[in-house]
Formats: structure tokens, C-alpha cells, sequence
């Protein structure tokens, strides 16, 4: 009895046996879709394509400057971090060609200017992300106690699995030299940046999606906010 079979995913061994070719099904490529914009995921570049497995982050906020009188002090609250979503996808399902989002970190404030908010990163219409909100100008030049609460984190987008970013901090001022600025929102794959509590622009996130640190500035200092980290998407394609 004759059998035909794919010479691209099965051999016959010396000893007659029909066996699966070592690395040809289940997952043969990785793809890492990183610069910020847009993209294009074409079907027919992968005939063998059987299910990609996406995963979508958002990018995080950016965080505003800050600027102190002289014997006062301000703080600001941190970005929010990117949200995130998975999902495992039949081939079938797709396109021909799918467009591919990266979401753009959030830019840095001036000095009195707001943090921008991060970009959102999708994949077509299967699986989406949304960006993490910039930290704002809350807390003005002064020396008596008050804080301020934090940047709420994103909405959940559309996935097998979706979440939401993390929150930025609050920040806080005891007296006109002493406070703390807000951390960066944490994202599912990134950090958030550190908070301050000496004159500086706030911490930079770390990873995809963590968002900003907000700026700490006292006795007549001026400094600049932080950018949020840009999302990324990435494609698990299964043979």
C-alpha cells in the first residue's frame, strides 16, 4: 500500500516509520513588532500558518514638568502604564493582510505643560490595547501640606484575556521642603518610574507600556517631565 505525505512536515525514518519533522509544526516564528506607528501582517508571506497567538501592549503616559518658587516646593502625579491583551487566533479568521498598531509613549510635559497620553497598540480589530493617561499639572507652587491623588490607569481593550494598565502615583507635600512626586503606572510588560523626592524629572518606565514618574521641583527650580514607554506587539505564529 502506497501513502502520499508532506515532505515539509513529515519523513520516513531507515527503520519505515512516519514521524513529524522536529521543529515544523507547533511554533515556527516569532515576530516583535517594536517602532512605534504602523504595520502590516500578510498572510500569504506564511502559507503554513496555522493560529498565531497575539499579544497586544499599550504604550504608558507621559508626566508633567514641574517649576517651584522660591522657598516652595511642587510635585506631580506619575503616568499611567499601557494596558494589555492576548488572544489566540485561527488562521482562517484573519485577513489578508491585518494592520498592525504599536502605540507611542506618552511626551514629556514642560514645566507647567501635562504629560501626553500613551498611544494605543492593536492588532486589526482582534485584539486592542489601550494607551495609560499622562500625569497633570495638580499640585501648585506652595509650602502648606496637601497631596494629590494619582492618574487612573486604562480602560480594558478587546482580547481571550484584557486588562487595563496600572495607576500613577499620587503625589504629596508635607512643607515647602519636604513631598514626594508620583511613580509611574505599572504595565503587564513593563515598570513604572521611580518617584522623587529631590529636584529632578521623575523616573523613567522600564520594559513596554510602564508610564512615567511624575517631576518633583522646589525652591525656585524648573525641570522638565518624562516620555512613557512605547507599547509593543507581538506575534506567536503556529505551524
Amino acid at each position: 500500500m502506497a501513502v502520499c505525505v508532506d515532505d515539509q512536515y513529515f519523513e520516513v525514518g531507515d527503520d519505515g516509520r512516519l514521524t513529524l519533522i522536529p521543529g515544523q509544526t507547533g511554533l515556527r516564528q516569532v515576530l516583535y513588532y517594536k517602532d512605534p506607528g504602523t504595520h502590516s501582517f500578510n498572510k500569504a508571506s506564511f502559507p503554513w500558518l496555522a493560529r498565531v497567538f497575539i499579544k497586544v501592549q499599550a504604550a504608558g503616559g507621559g508626566a508633567a514638568g514641574a517649576r517651584a518658587n522660591a522657598n516652595e516646593l511642587t510635585a506631580h502625579p506619575g503616568g499611567a502604564g499601557g494596558g494589555y491583551s492576548e488572544r489566540l487566533v485561527e488562521a482562517s479568521a484573519l485577513g489578508a493582510s491585518e494592520t498592525i498598531v504599536v502605540g507611542a509613549g506618552g511626551a514629556a510635559g514642560t514645566a507647567t505643560v501635562d504629560g501626553g497620553n500613551g498611544g494605543n497598540s492593536s492588532f486589526g480589530g482582534i485584539c486592542t490595547a489601550n494607551g495609560g493617561a499622562g500625569g497633570q499639572v495638580r499640585m501648585n507652587s506652595g509650602a502648606t501640606p496637601v497631596c494629590y491623588s494619582g492618574t487612573a490607569g486604562p480602560l480594558a481593550g478587546s482580547g481571550d484575556v484584557a486588562q487595563g494598565g496600572g495607576a500613577g502615583g499620587g503625589s504629596l507635600r508635607i512643607s515647602g521642603d519636604q513631598g514626594q512626586s508620583g511613580a509611574g503606572g505599572e504595565s503587564r510588560l513593563g515598570h513604572g518610574g521611580f518617584q522623587r523626592s529631590s529636584t529632578n524629572s521623575g523616573g523613567a518606565g522600564r520594559g513596554y507600556g510602564g508610564g512615567a514618574a511624575g517631576a518633583f521641583a522646589r525652591d525656585g527650580d524648573s525641570v522638565a517631565g518624562t516620555a512613557g514607554q512605547d507599547g509593543i506587539v507581538i506575534l506567536y505564529l503556529l505551524g
